[in-house]
């Protein structure tokens, strides 16, 4: 079959993505294939209910766009995209009004924590001098020797939950960071939440949890348009049921799960690998409301008003009950819920007495339940007269958002279970783990190493993998802007 592309890519996610800009820097035929009818994945965007307001689909605060080594050299501002930091990054309101506050300033979140600021700066403080060195670390797959040996150290030694909890007197600074901890969406208090505790809990001090300007689906955009400038091409609409459909690619990288990888290849892989796939577990799913209402969350402490996301779950201890329930199957009507509210952080977002509500509820896989009741009775917990503000209102049970996003198996957002095990051996335990046994196919989804999230990795080091043994490249392409790829 004659060759018309150096490499393809199913999918076009966050990595998806990345992994073409990154082949097309190096100078390679690219051309990404997109089931959907737009591009984007985890960054689309739509409009709901009002044609002048938009929701973000899936992801909406961005804290690793704004800190990993892949869009760090990809400058978005660069490129036209605002990361807007909110007033305050997180907010935690508890049952009886009180509320902790992660403030982007360390000094401010200590002296609003009272007798525990002292030890929230212990916990944060070395990890903010380490900042870059710890993202990196965490973002590489722990693949390599990092460039600044004391981020592991000062991460490793943070790695008792039990230890880290039990040092706070008080039950705001705990319900604070558990609530970053419920982010693994997974058992607590386990390492791997622990560690993405203090990952996401440290960059809210330093470089932040943004907002881009305009919503998630301009970072999308803005990775689409140097594709595009570097000779790339996007097929929406265009479903690939098997590799047979790509043999005329020297490479191809697949922006999907385990599970579509072993239907995609059929019986091509080798019954080990294809056993240890079968083996990769799914984690708790998640279920999504969209509200568009009249005026911002009635918090009843206003601070929290002013925060870009919002935890849902109450005490240290009621989140963790919850959260654990959830990983063991059982659903209940108390779900931690995570919301922004985007307008409170970018005021273009609303329209005419009319804005955007974000908020997802983490349930069981596969949960049917409509969401939207169920969410909305947690934000009125915390916000009593938010019902009264919603116009209209839908729900995408966590057994429905596959549909939306085949890579959300059951409502797993984060493309599998966030366990130890599957946070170091993802998706299966091996030095190159993007790299297939099949030649020239590579894995460059969030189910492979370093995982979920807004951060390019998977799709970067995947193409990394890529361009070394199916095009004997092995110097990294540069990912600047340039005067080619323009301004989104």
């Amino acid at each position: 079959m004659t060759q018309t592309a150096d490499a393809a890519i199913v999918g076009t996610g966050p990595n998806g993505l990345a992994a073409a800009v990154t082949l097309a820097r190096a100078g390679l035929r690219v051309e990404l294939h997109e089931a959907a009818g737009s591009i984007g994945g985890g960054l689309r965007g739509e409009a709901y209910f009002d044609s002048d307001v938009r929701h973000d689909v899936c992801s909406a605060v961005h804290p690793m766009a704004a800190a990993s080594a892949f869009f760090r050299e990809f400058d978005l501002p660069a490129r036209g995209v605002e990361l807007l930091g909110p007033d305050i990054a997180y907010a935690h309101p508890l049952d009886d009004g009180r509320a902790g506050l992660a403030h982007p300033d360390l000094d401010a979140t200590c002296d609003g924590l009272g007798a525990d600021g002292p030890r929230w700066r212990q916990l944060m403080e070395p990890l903010l001098q380490h900042s870059t060195g710890l993202v990196d670390f965490f973002m590489s797959g722990q693949r390599s020797v990092p460039r600044d040996l004391a981020a592991p150290l000062l991460l490793a030694a943070r790695l008792l939950p039990r230890r880290v909890i039990g040092g706070f007197r008080g039950d705001v600074a705990p319900a604070l960071l558990t609530g970053v901890a419920a982010h693994a969406v997974g058992k607590l208090p386990s390492l791997a939440s622990d560690a993405v505790a203090m990952l996401l809990g440290h960059l809210a001090h330093g470089t932040g949890w943004p907002l881009p300007r305009g919503g998630s689906e301009r970072i999308a955009q803005v990775m689409a348009d140097d594709v595009r400038a570097h000779g790339g091409t996007i097929h929406t609409g265009s479903r690939i049921t098997g590799l047979s459909q790509l043999a005329h690619a020297r490479a191809v990288l697949l922006d999907t799960t385990p599970t579509q990888l072993l239907a995609l290849a059929g019986d091509r892989l080798p019954a080990g690998y294809a056993r240890q796939l079968r083996r990769f577990r799914y984690g708790p799913g998640a279920a999504k409301a969209d509200f568009l209402v009249s005026e911002p969350v009635p918090w009843t402490n206003p601070d929290v008003g002013r925060a870009g996301t919002v935890h849902l779950g109450g005490s240290h201890t009621a989140i963790a009950r919850q959260e654990n329930l959830t990983v063991r199957g059982k659903a209940t009507d108390e779900p931690f819920v995570l919301l922004v509210d985007p307008a409170a952080t970018d005021p273009g977002r609303a329209s005419k007495g009319k804005r955007p509500v974000w908020a997802y509820a983490h349930v069981p896989n596969g949960d049917p339940r409509d969401p939207v009741a169920l969410v909305r009775s947690r934000i009125e917990k915390y916000a009593p007269g938010f019902g009264d503000t919603v116009l209209a209102a839908r729900g995408v049970p966590a057994r429905d958002y596959e549909t939306y996003n085949p890579n959300y198996v059951g409502g797993d957002i984060s493309a599998g279970a966030m366990t130890l095990y599957q946070s170091l051996a993802r998706p299966v335990p091996r030095l190159d783990p993007w790299r297939t046994p099949l030649p020239g196919v590579f894995l460059c989804s969030g189910s492979a190493a370093p995982g979920p999230g807004v951060h390019g990795m998977s799709g970067h080091l995947a193409a990394l993998s890529a361009l070394r043994h199916s095009f004997g490249v092995r110097e990294a392409p540069s990912l600047r802007p340039t005067a080619a790829a323009g301004r989104g």
